[in-house]
């Protein structure tokens, strides 16, 4: 942390072989900021990543555990500092744009602002991917009432409070999506802007896949929503199996007010299973609601326990 009264500012750049465009990134982030000191964080490359990240300037580090969440977990354990701006080592986001986030984060004392992506190379999105980003970006609003314009963006300023609360869970690319419902879910003071997305210069490859990460971000939608609003989970599975038990019990009920007696038995004893594991259901949903709450303010404890970020 800074002791010469100015925040300090650590940009963090995650890297798995980009050789072709780490060089460029980190002499960018170094002219947009020059106060800053920046980190390259290696991840196994089997290409010169680490000497051209070395040669540009930056502080090399590495991490053995493959996959961008172990990468940042070490990055936000490792590196102490008032302002932390994280960005890819592709070339893809604008270091331009990295002063106004930083001033947007300390002049409204924002614990995150997110660099939202404007898309003006064609090239710079795969297939699917923007329409993937629309919709995983309104699911999460639904099921968490609120949303930012571009969850998936890798391109955020932090405060401090942010980064040492932040648990990191995430192995892959679903820790953008993990830091949304973080900075959701403790109501942190958060912003956005808009800034320049462009395509990989040549020679750089994406590591994203299409399916595959599209799947474990659905996955860790899904299960952030279960371990947050287990009310809402749990309710919706307890409504969906009376709502079966309803419809398999509809036809005895005539009969046995006509005649007093339960036809087809096997069918009447079906709805009520499924009737009681409804409201064991709902019932798990409540217990475990009173667990989340408890977690939830031992995470915002924890969060208020640090500084707010620096105003000058």
């Amino acid at each position: 942390m800074s002791t010469s009264g100015h925040p300090s500012i650590a940009v963090l750049l995650p890297c798995f072989n980009e050789e072709a465009a780490i060089g460029a990134t980190v002499e960018g982030f170094r002219r947009a900021l020059p106060e800053a000191t920046v980190y390259v964080y290696d991840n196994n490359s089997r290409d010169r990543t680490r000497e051209v990240a070395a040669a540009a300037g930056a502080v090399v580090r590495s991490e053995a555990q493959q996959g961008k969440g172990h990468v940042v977990r070490r990055m936000f354990a490792d590196i102490d500092a008032d302002v932390y701006v994280m960005a890819d080592g592709d070339l893809t986001y604008d270091p331009a744009s990295a002063p106004q986030m930083v001033r947007m984060l300390l002049a409204g004392q924002l614990d995150m602002v997110v660099g939202t992506r404007l898309h003006e190379a064609t090239q710079a999105y795969r297939g699917g991917h923007l329409l993937g980003n629309r919709l995983f970006t309104r699911l999460l609003g639904r099921l968490f009432g609120r949303s930012f314009t571009d969850i998936f963006s890798g391109y955020r300023a932090f405060s401090r409070r942010f980064v040492k609360s932040f648990p990191v869970l995430s192995e892959g690319f679903e820790i953008e999506t993990e830091m949304s419902v973080h900075a959701l879910e403790l109501r942190m003071p958060v912003g956005e802007i808009q800034t320049r997305y462009a395509a990989r210069p040549e020679g750089s490859h994406s590591k994203l896949s299409t399916y595959g990460d599209g799947w474990r971000i659905l996955k860790t939608i899904l299960t952030l929503y279960r371990i947050e609003r287990p009310v809402l989970f749990f309710g919706g599975i307890a409504a969906l199996l009376l709502l079966v038990a309803i419809i398999l019990a509809a036809p005895l009920v005539p009969t046995y007010l006509e005649t007093g007696q339960v036809p087809r038995f096997p069918t009447a004893i079906l709805a009520t299973g499924i009737t009681i594991i409804a409201v064991l259901c709902f019932f798990a949903g409540l217990i475990l609601d009173t667990v989340t709450r408890g977690r939830r303010e031992v995470r915002r404890l924890a969060y208020l326990a640090l500084p707010p970020p620096p105003t000058g």
